[in-house]
């Protein structure tokens, strides 16, 4: 799966999701570091890429645009790094690719995941 992840996530994601097959970038490689949400959106449904991040605006946009892509993996935890929750990240991309592929809203928090099929209804 083709993934971007955002500036509020740690670089240190790309090697974890690149060894388990993805192919994953960190936003700073692909555009500019102070690049408001709805440009790494835009780039993200022209790339075809799933966004991953800590931002509760991507899910705002995704809900007031009623846009149907890119798909966003929301995670909604204190300790972000890879070795917190990679697992949880990765687990949410294997059981989940259907969704994601399809567009879809997925945040991560402790409890697990929950999936939102895009658009979403206002």
């Amino acid at each position: 799966m083709k993934l971007v992840v955002d500036m509020n996530l740690s670089p240190e994601w790309i090697p974890l999701l690149r060894s388990h097959g993805h192919d994953a970038m960190h936003w700073a490689e692909v555009g500019d570091v102070r690049a408001p949400d709805a440009e790494i959106m835009a780039w993200a449904r022209s790339s075809g890429a799933v966004v991953i991040t800590h931002d509760l605006d991507f899910g705002i946009l995704l809900a007031l645009t009623s846009a149907t892509g890119p798909s966003v993996i929301q995670v909604r935890v204190h300790d972000t790094l890879p070795f917190a929750i990679g697992g949880l990240v990765l687990a949410v991309l294997e059981d989940h690719s259907e969704a994601l592929g399809n567009g879809a809203l997925v945040t991560v928090d402790p409890r697990g995941a929950r999936i939102r099929v895009l658009p979403i209804a206002r």
